[in-house]
């Protein structure tokens, strides 16, 4: 970065690193700092009667605030575990009657934002708050960036940097300056967690399939394509794995998951990302009426887990993940929120519908997608608790099992939460004959211009043939997921690297001087 386009502070500290590399000191040392202790367990198990356990400690973190007092400062040090004061006497770093580490190096080469280790005894402070006095310290790297300033008084954060453009764009700052946005992605790890150890419990195997499909199967979707440059071949990003998944059905293993990230080269908004993760499990000689029973009870030990119980807060609503959840079929749901029953309706009555309730849709999209279209623009959002909607038309779920009992249906649910859908679930189409006639509808489909209809995948057409058992598969959208048990409202709160157009900077060719 050329100085010209420093701002004054990142001047400033950029000649104080000059200084500290004048002075001998090493402001990035490649050396080993032994951490001993870590902020929160020391304040937590920290008493009066057990301070000789404490008579030594290092610690490691940012200074994220300075009080001076002349001859003595205190500091607030904040590790990857929380914060903790220390106490900082010129008379302790002063050695051989040379006070430079004190009145030189922390007095005026030290900012907020750099990182130091230190070492010395905890104390209570006579306010009462647990404290480091420290001994020694040490330079571990010098911030050449100023954070954002962020008011903080009786525990609570005040000012936090709001701003989404900065929050997604330097998460690693966000993550810095609000306390609150590490606990989100700390729980995100505390549900995969929890997700991975019921299906472990439970006898399933996590695999790994591929990410790069010659065909984007799995997922009426708009995939996102690339070139394989070795086998000089186009291949596109995953829409999905569920293929995948169940060839090592067909392949004899009876459960297998996969936590997936899937591409879809679609809209944004505060539910979609263009990259995202879904967990997808499938299991032989099981159908989706099980699956709804596996979903409820996984569900709910989720919510447990990561929350401490089975409510839970999301904006201003109480949300309930205690099975057993309400189930209704789509055309019902689409009946009582609408007044009209689609069940016997052919694709121009369906437009029709669409139109009467100003559904805006695509000319060229089926029954199936009108359908969907329907649901979505009038049902789901009044859908807050955990709702499987059931039973879905045939035409809109070309991988999934005819209803055993209700001919034109399939046997496939959606869960909604909070008006959005969190998963979909089928007893899958085991049948090669009619599996390969519903991917010949959806190359017509595709002929009439529905960006989103399904390839046709041969080989899992062949796997088919050499036979698959009865299977249940369902697919999480773990974002939507983690959103609801950690109260954020939008996708890219629950992403730590949300996509983003491209960063304007001063070497854009527009602002060059050549």
């Amino acid at each position: 970065m050329e100085s010209g386009h420093l701002s004054e502070q990142e001047i400033i500290r950029r000649e104080k690193l000059a200084e500290l590399q004048k002075m001998g000191i090493d402001p990035y040392p490649a050396a080993l700092f032994p951490v001993s202790h870590f902020s929160t367990a020391v304040k937590a198990s920290f008493t009066d009667d057990s301070k000789d356990d404490y008579s030594e400690v290092t610690l490691a973190g940012r200074i994220m605030s300075v009080r001076d007092m002349g001859k003595a400062a205190f500091a607030s040090l904040q590790d990857s575990h929380g914060r903790i004061q220390i106490y900082v006497r010129k008379d302790d770093l002063t050695k051989e009657g040379d006070s430079t580490l004190y009145d030189i190096v922390w007095k005026k080469l030290l900012d907020i934002g750099d990182f130091i280790g230190v070492k010395g005894f905890v104390f209570r402070t006579k306010m009462g708050e647990i404290s480091v006095h420290v001994k020694e310290f040490t330079f571990l790297a010098k911030s050449l960036r100023p954070l954002p300033i962020v008011k903080e008084a009786e525990g609570q954060t005040f000012d936090a940097v709001t701003d989404p453009e900065f929050k997604y764009r330097q998460r690693y700052a966000d993550l810095v300056i609000n306390p609150s946005v590490k606990e989100t992605f700390v729980k995100r790890t505390k549900l995969i967690n929890s997700i991975r150890e019921f299906l472990n419990e439970h006898g399933a195997l996590e695999v790994d399939t591929p990410v790069l499909q010659s065909i984007p199967g799995g997922a009426a979707a708009r995939p996102f394509i690339t070139h394989h440059n070795a086998l000089d071949v186009p291949f596109y990003l995953r829409v999905a794995n569920e293929l995948y998944l169940k060839r090592l059905i067909v392949g004899g293993f009876d459960w297998v998951y996969e936590f997936s990230r899937n591409f879809r080269n679609e809209g944004m908004d505060r539910t979609h990302n263009p990259e995202f993760t879904i967990l997808e499990f499938y299991t032989a000689y099981k159908d989706y009426l099980w699956m709804m029973n596996v979903t409820e009870r996984l569900l709910e030990k989720a919510a447990i887990d990561v929350t401490g119980g089975t409510e839970v807060k999301v904006g201003d609503k109480i949300i309930s993940f205690e099975a057993p959840f309400k189930r209704i079929s789509i055309y019902d749901a689409i009946k009582e929120h609408t007044g009209v029953d689609v069940s016997e309706m052919d694709e121009t009555a369906l437009r029709d519908v669409c139109k009467l309730h100003k559904i805006d849709v695509d000319p060229q999209v089926g029954k199936g997608k009108l359908i969907d279209e329907i649901f979505g623009g009038r049902c789901e959002h009044h859908y807050i608790q955990p709702t499987f909607i059931i039973d879905y038309p045939v035409e809109m779920s070309p991988l999934t099992k005819k209803h055993r009992t209700k001919p034109g249906l399939v046997e496939r649910f959606e869960l909604m939460i909070n008006g959005k859908e969190i998963a979909n679930a089928y007893s899958e189409l085991n049948d090669p004959i009619d599996q390969r006639e519903r991917f010949e509808e959806q190359v017509r489909l595709m002929e009439r211009g529905d960006l989103e209809a399904m390839f046709i995948d041969y080989d899992f057409l062949r796997a088919l043939e050499y036979g698959m058992p009865p299977t249940s598969g369902i697919g999480f959208g773990i974002d939507r997921l983690c959103m609801l048990l950690t109260n954020q409202p939008s996708i890219q709160d629950v992403l730590l690297f949300p996509q983003m157009r491209p960063e304007k900077t001063f070497t854009d060719n527009e602002d060059s001087e050549e």
